[in-house]
């Protein structure tokens, strides 16, 4: 049976408890704080302090005593009650196990330990003691916690998809010449595990386990971690960890309603700090907590509210504590954050970001990184459940062009696209296959993929919001029962089933799958390439759409459920940002006026401010512009009108069932081709039209 923090004398009373601080410098200097605030309020007394270094002169009353080690104070007979360690990370375990060992709580602060195997080691010294570890993630003992979990369990917010922990903070050189140990992933041989995640950020990861339900490491059924350092370190200082627990969120523990994603999107590389955030999305609404001042954020239907929470000192809890289960942060409810440690502890070290992505702001030790277009692809990884080489980040390694695969299309050896097969897309954005980036002959990227506003837009390919009842575009449906658009459990997912690849060919075999996995279409997908000319490349799309079910399929949009002018759905292409754009037809120009005609071409011409592969700055608030014309060219098999969107974001589409479903049955599949002219510089109408009919295409 686990004893209390505080004892009694052989007489029956209660005595106050006996506190000792290990490390008092750093964060050390806050615990003397709260310690000298606990001693005033007779709570506890601190009866010795251990640091190599002795704290200041007058900074501890004459009654303190003070060692240089921990050995040295325990040997000296001061028997305190609890042993608060606030010293180096790799120094946290074997202090943990000897001041166990010695009968004494432990007050450990984060992160806990260095390694997974330590952490058995001091479970188990802490069983075998008999005595308590509070872990010291002080956002644990937020009393938002419990309220978000009853918000959850009430409904308010619908069914929770998913989680993301987010923070932009920036630290300068300073930071890292604080101790030999800062910035280490390892010292002499030890582990350290120094990082973003893992200990500046760290309770942004913990506080998101904690919320989605994961305490222990059974809880955990894996962790990816995408890791990149800006500064002279061995640690990541701008990370992506994406976490799958073993079941979902009800409320209060994972169970039962499958597993929960928690997306912890991190930088020290900020160009301002902000307060950092753990964000739960759910179908009626969000709820995000900035943890660092326990405030809470609910939007729904109702509108926005704030509320701001008190917070339990984990000191005084563990004080309090009779059980181990009385802990708001015990060693055990850390197994799941040590799981995201031990994945960064053995994970390749942190990719080096390219100086040219990469502009230092300050002088001397107070100069700082700030990474081209963080704030954007934080936020981008945050509602994708992406990580940055997912998103195609240039100071990934994705950010290059692929040059020898059977997923990427060359003109001439030069990378032109990449077939992305859209197996790690969230399953709210109907993962599909889809290609992106594609690059003018220059190397301008002319496409998007999970852009903030729409992260289930990826980049060009086919997409259908309702087939059969099924989503296969992501994000809402709309519904005419609604009249609106609402989050529903209706996602299919689009997979290859087989594909034939050569020089300006690729043939696909795709499979449409329902929420259940079953078949509901069956895709016959060709993908063909070429130059025209010097500036100019021709992509053609080619699918044909049969029912899988032996039964006619409706192939619907938001148009045909009832939404005004709202019918996409078939071949789409999003674009990225694009500065002065012109977009026509040769019957009308702007938006409003081709959106929703018929027209044999439409052409979006502008600047592009994706860059070319070799940018320096990318997706984010500086544009480059590369000037750029897309053509697209109608489908010669029925007169599918236009779906384009500029004022909300850059889009174009031909729409499949623009006002009415369209049928496919058994032996008489839909078929459509779509042509599309890549081309670097601007076009006018006469060239357009003189460049098709070149192609031999009717104009």
């Amino acid at each position: 049976m686990t004893q209390t923090s505080t004892d009694t004398t052989t007489e029956g009373t209660a005595r106050i408890p006996r506190i000792a601080l290990v490390g008092v410098h750093g964060f050390g200097e806050r615990h003397l704080d709260n310690l000298g605030r606990l001693s005033a309020n007779g709570a506890l007394e601190l009866v010795a302090v251990a640091d190599p270094r002795p704290p200041a002169d007058e900074t501890l009353g004459p009654e303190v005593k003070v060692f240089a080690s921990l050995d040295e104070l325990l040997a000296a007979g001061t028997a305190p009650d609890v042993v608060i360690i606030s010293t180096p990370i790799q120094t946290h375990a074997p202090l943990a196990i000897a001041a166990l060992n010695a009968g004494a709580h432990v007050y450990l602060e984060k992160p806990p330990v260095a390694s997974m195997a330590q952490f058995e080691e001091v479970l188990a010294a802490a069983a075998s003691a008999g005595r308590l570890v509070q872990v010291g993630f002080q956002s644990l003992g937020s009393e938002a916690l419990p309220a978000i979990e009853a918000l959850v369990a009430s409904g308010e917010i619908g069914d929770i998809r998913g989680i993301s922990a987010t923070g932009l903070w920036l630290r300068s050189k300073a930071y890292f010449k604080r101790s030999r140990w800062a910035g280490k992933r390892s010292l002499n041989g030890t582990d350290v595990v120094d990082g973003v995640a893992t200990n500046a950020l760290a309770h942004a990861v913990a506080t998101g386990l904690r919320l989605a339900g994961a305490r222990t490491v059974a809880d955990v059924e894996s962790v990816e971690t995408d890791l990149y350092r800006a500064n002279d370190t061995e640690s990541d200082d701008t990370s992506v960890v994406r976490v799958r627990t073993t079941a979902g969120f009800d409320g209060n523990t994972a169970s039962g309603g499958g597993s929960t994603v928690l997306t912890c999107a991190l930088t020290l590389c900020a160009p301002v700090q902000s307060a950092p955030s753990v964000t739960l999305y759910g179908t009626l609404g969000q709820l995000t907590l900035f943890y660092t001042e326990d405030r809470l954020e609910l939007t729904s239907p109702q509108g926005t509210r704030t509320e701001t929470f008190g917070r339990t000192d984990l000191l005084e809890n563990l004080l309090a504590a009779r059980t181990e289960q009385d802990l708001l942060s015990p060693l055990s409810g850390s197994g799941a954050y040590v799981s995201v440690l031990e994945t960064i502890r053995t994970a390749d070290s942190p990719q080096p970001i390219s100086p040219e992505f990469i502009t230092w702001e300050g002088e001397g030790d107070s100069a700082h990184p700030v990474v081209h277009g963080i704030e954007s692809m934080i936020r981008r990884a945050a509602l994708g459940q992406a990580t940055f080489a997912e998103l195609g980040a240039p100071w990934t390694s994705s950010g290059e062009p692929i040059l020898d695969s059977d997923s990427a299309l060359h003109i001439k050896g030069t990378p032109v696209a990449t077939l992305q097969d859209g197996s790690r897309i969230r399953p709210t954005s109907s993962p599909r296959p889809y290609l992106h980036p594609v690059r003018t002959l220059a190397g301008t990227v002319v496409t998007d993929h999970i852009p903030e506003d729409h992260v289930w837009h990826l980049g060009a390919g086919v997409a259908l919001q309702d087939v059969d009842g099924t989503n296969f575009w992501g994000g809402r449906t709309y519904t005419r029962d609604a009249g609106a658009y609402i989050w529903r459990k209706d996602h299919g997912r689009i997979v290859t089933e087989s594909a034939e690849h050569s020089d300006g060919h690729r043939r696909e075999q795709l499979s449409w799958l329902g929420p259940d996995h079953t078949p509901v279409l069956r895709e016959q997908r060709e993908w063909r390439w070429a130059a025209v000319g010097t500036s100019t490349w021709k992509l053609t799309l080619d699918f044909t759409l049969e029912s899988a079910t032996g039964q006619p399929v409706l192939l619907g949009s938001p148009g045909s459920n009832g939404r005004p002018q709202g019918g996409y759905g078939g071949f789409f292409w999003r674009l990225p940002k694009v500065g002065d754009a012109t977009i026509w037809t040769p019957d009308g120009r702007g938006e409003d006026a081709v959106h929703g005609t018929v027209a044999p071409w439409l052409a979006w011409s502008g600047t592009f401010d994706a860059g070319t592969a070799n940018a320096a700055q990318v997706t984010g608030d500086t544009g480059l512009g590369h000037p750029a014309t897309l053509v697209f060219l109608a489908s010669p098999q029925a007169p599918d009108p236009w779906f384009v969107r500029h004022s909300g974001y850059p889009g174009v589409g031909l729409s499949l069932a623009w006002d009415a479903p369209v049928t496919t049955e058994p032996g008489h599949p839909v078929h459509r081709t779509v042509t599309v002219l890549v081309t670097d510089g601007f076009l006018a109408t006469q060239d357009i039209e003189q460049l098709i009919t070149t192609l031999g295409e009717p104009a």
